[in-house]
């Protein structure tokens, strides 16, 4: 199934318990937080004091997605404020395995990021372990970039992948959904659908999030029950 996390990054941190409202009543079933340091990407955005106030303003389930350096560090940290799911890039751990172990020990839902330059195979050992795979569709640290085409390629592995290991894990993208762009990305295999602009960014969070859903839903493949 489908879903949108919109992506604070884009929203205005004065309303923002009011805009991730309006997103929540637009569809929105996950609330996607971006973690930057400053260091692993040319961004700093929040920390964990920003994902405890978040909570207490929504029930939805909090994806917090860390792009930064020794995220092991500050993994019990986002546990405590009320993470939910918590991602880590490949490019950022030194021991993977480890980092996703310590997502669960902490009571939340483990998942990898791959940057675009990163190959999927490069997480074949790693795949039964993960809750959701986040395909960057863009270079990570800024909102409101272009979507990167190959990454299509990308999200098409993994589902091919998925089927042939027999497994459960989810595909998330984040970079460039948008209304130009969500239909194809649905259609190559994504469930898991990042926005910060598109939903933030201009309008009515509420009308954009329910206009991208609906593209979104347009777009699936029809699920036939069995006879």
């Amino acid at each position: 199934m489908v879903e949108l996390l919109p992506s604070i990054l884009s929203a205005d941190f004065a309303r923002l318990g009011e805009q991730v409202a309006a997103a929540e009543r637009g569809g929105a079933t996950v609330i996607h937080v971006d973690v930057m340091d400053g260091h692993f990407v040319p961004n700093i955005t929040i920390g964990p004091m920003v994902v405890k106030s978040l909570r207490r303003v929504t029930k939805l389930p909090l994806d917090c997605h860390l792009m930064i350096e020794n995220p092991d560090e500050f993994i019990p940290a986002f546990a405590d404020a009320g993470a939910d799911w918590v991602s880590v890039h490949w490019e950022a751990c030194r021991h993977l395995h480890r980092s996703l172990e310590l997502i669960a020990q902490n009571g939340m839902k483990p998942g990898v990021v791959i940057n675009p330059a990163t190959p999927v195979d490069f997480l074949l050992d790693i795949l039964p372990m993960v809750h959701h795979v986040l395909v960057m569709s863009v270079n990570p640290g800024f909102g409101g970039q272009k979507f990167i085409p190959f990454s299509l390629e990308k999200i098409r592995k993994l589902v091919n992948l998925r089927q042939e290991l027999g497994l459960q894990f989810r595909i998330e993208v984040d970079g460039g959904v948008a209304h130009e762009t969500i239909v194809q990305i649905v259609q190559a295999g994504a469930e898991l659908l990042v926005a910060g602009n598109a939903v933030f960014g201009k309008g009515d969070p509420e009308q954009n999030a329910r206009e991208l859903l609906a593209m979104a839903h347009s777009a699936e493949p029809v699920q036939i029950a069995p006879q």
